[in-house]
Parts: structure tokens; C-alpha cells; sequence
């Protein structure tokens, strides 16, 4: 820190650049700050004279950012947004509330976190959940979260994460799409966009008994491959992480006897740029126990999959 304060005319240079590089114009950051355009006008001046380039080119009134403003202001903007994220926490700690964000997929937050957010929440009372969403893999580092859930192979380094569980897929669909169809017809197969290869041809047949050519669905958000299973629209493959919910109430089924189990494991991972706070760990720790209940009590509905042995 003291070899940033060298670096800066003072500290409210970057405030007063803050609201120039967002509002375009050094008037309009004159009338946020309360102060008059020359004010502005000389600060940033001072203030690109001490680092010796030019932040803004003044143009017709308005001021652009020249490539080395443009690179200070995302610098500026990430760390004034990391601070009043603190002085929120702060502020919520201090009446007793706290905030815990989860980055996760969308399809696990649609179809296993939404039906089960009520008693989340009453577990913990004095906590705001925040999401950070992800509808495609689940990759990426996980930063500026309190808790990331992501897959990794069993061959890659430890990466301090908490098992989940292993990668479990299993076709599924709705009852009446197992009820209602004509022998004749084919099988609609819903895949996800970017699953490598037909994952359909895995399988030498599905309990639907259809055996007519079959059609395809594909999206690029499970989450919505999952809603049109729900729907009845057709096979989809099934990520436990995901569809466990749907299988334990009964509104999706099995499509075939047999598993899919990869060499890859879910995990919850700490953020890498910040310890992991107690709260986040509880919530991690909740998460997975209701999981590994629910997958239990699906073992027992269908023990022909013998699902605890594939998913732990």
C-alpha cells in the first residue's frame, strides 16, 4: 500500500477518474461529485501528469478513455466493487444478516436448489443467498464467490474441493412419455449442445420400448434440457447433481437399467483468492448432506441402478 499511495496525487484522484471513465464526460462527474467541471478537469490532469501518460482524450465535450485509462479504470472499477462488497458485508454483519454467493450451474440451481430454497433458507436465517450462474460446463476458477461447485477428473491434482459426488448420468423422462407412446414411434433424444458425440448410441435400448427412427432435441442450457424432459418432450441424460430431485418425487423416471460413470467428480470449491469463510463451509456441508440423503433414498426406490455404490 505505501507504494500506491506514492503512486497517486491523492486518494480522491481515483474517485474523481472513477466517475469521469463512467459518465464519459468530466461535467456530468463534476455534477455526481458535487464539484465544478474546472475541479474535475484539473484533478485528472494532476493526476496524469504524476503517472506521466494521458487517461482521457478530450473530445467535443466528451472524454474517452485512451488504452492505458481504459486499463486503469477495469483495475479501478474491480477493486472499488471488491471494497463495497465488504462494506456491505460489514454492514450486514452488523445487523446480523450475512451474504454467501454460490457460483454454480443454472440447471442445479433451477432443479435442485429452487425446490429445496425454502428450507435453505430456514437452516439459515440470517443469510442472503447471491448467485453467480453458469448454463454451460462447469469450469473456471472460482473467485469473488464464497463457493463454486465444479467437476473435475479424478487424474488432476487435489484442488482443496469437498466431494459432491462422482459424475453419475442416467436417462430419464417423464411418466407419461414412458406411458404414452405407440411402439412404432422413435424415441426423441434431448441433448445437451455441447455433450461430445450421440450419447443415445450408448444405450441398446430405452424402457420406453419405442423402436422407430429417432428425433433429437438439443439446447445449450441443461437447465432447459431438463425442463423438457419434465415436459414429457423426450429422453434426456440425466446428471444426478441435477435431476436427483425430479427422480426421488417421481417426476422423472429411469429410461434405461443402465448408468453412465465417467472418471470425473463434482466438487465445492473455496474461493482461490480468499480463505473460506465458516458460513459458506455450512451451507457446502448442508448441500452435500442432503444430496447424499437423497441419492440414498432413490438407491432404494430403483436398486437395480445401485446408485450409492456409482456415486460415492
Amino acid at each position: 500500500m505505501p507504494e500506491l499511495r506514492r503512486m497517486l496525487p491523492s486518494s480522491n484522484a481515483l474517485f474523481v477518474f472513477d466517475a469521469a471513465a463512467r459518465n464519459g464526460s468530466f461535467t456530468a462527474a463534476a455534477a455526481e461529485l458535487n464539484v465544478t467541471q474546472p475541479a474535475v478537469s484539473r484533478m485528472l490532469g494532476q493526476f496524469e501528469d504524476h503517472l506521466g501518460v494521458r487517461l482521457f482524450d478530450r473530445k467535443a465535450g466528451r472524454a474517452v478513455l485512451t488504452e492505458e485509462g481504459e486499463l486503469l479504470y477495469r483495475r479501478v472499477l474491480d477493486g472499488f466493487r471488491s471494497i463495497e462488497t465488504g462494506l456491505i458485508e460489514i454492514e450486514r454483519r452488523r445487523k446480523g444478516t450475512e451474504t454467501v454467493t454460490l457460483s454454480v450451474s443454472s440447471a442445479f440451481t433451477t432443479h435442485w436448489l429452487m425446490p429445496r430454497i425454502d428450507k435453505l433458507q430456514r437452516s439459515f436465517p440470517n443469510v442472503d443467498l447471491r448467485f453467480q450462474l453458469i448454463s454451460g460446463a462447469l469450469r473456471g476458477p472460482v473467485e469473488n464467490v464464497d463457493l463454486g461447485m465444479r467437476f473435475r477428473d479424478r487424474d488432476e491434482p487435489y484442488s482443496g474441493g469437498t466431494l459432491v459426488m462422482k459424475e453419475v448420468m442416467l436417462p430419464v423422462c417423464s411418466p407419461s412419455y414412458m406411458s404414452e407412446a405407440e411402439p412404432t414411434e422413435g424415441n426423441t433424444i434431448i441433448r445437451l449442445a455441447e455433450t461430445p458425440g450421440d450419447w443415445a448410441t450408448d444405450y441398446p435400448s430405452f424402457l420406453t420400448k419405442r423402436c422407430g427412427p429417432a428425433k433429437s432435441l438439443s439446447f445449450s442450457d441443461y437447465a432447459v434440457v431438463v425442463q423438457a424432459g419434465l415436459l414429457g418432450q423426450g429422453i434426456a441424460l440425466g446428471w444426478l447433481t441435477v435431476t436427483s430431485h425430479w427422480l426421488l418425487t417421481g417426476a422423472l423416471v429411469p429410461a434405461s437399467d443402465v448408468l453412465t460413470t465417467t472418471r470425473r467428480i463434482c466438487e465445492f470449491l473455496p474461493p482461490r483468492n480468499r480463505p473460506m469463510r465458516p458460513i459458506a463451509a455450512e451451507i457446502r456441508d448442508w448441500i452435500i448432506e442432503q444430496m447424499h440423503g437423497e441419492i440414498a433414498q432413490i438407491d432404494r426406490l430403483y436398486p437395480r441402478l445401485e446408485l450409492m455404490d456409482a456415486c460415492y
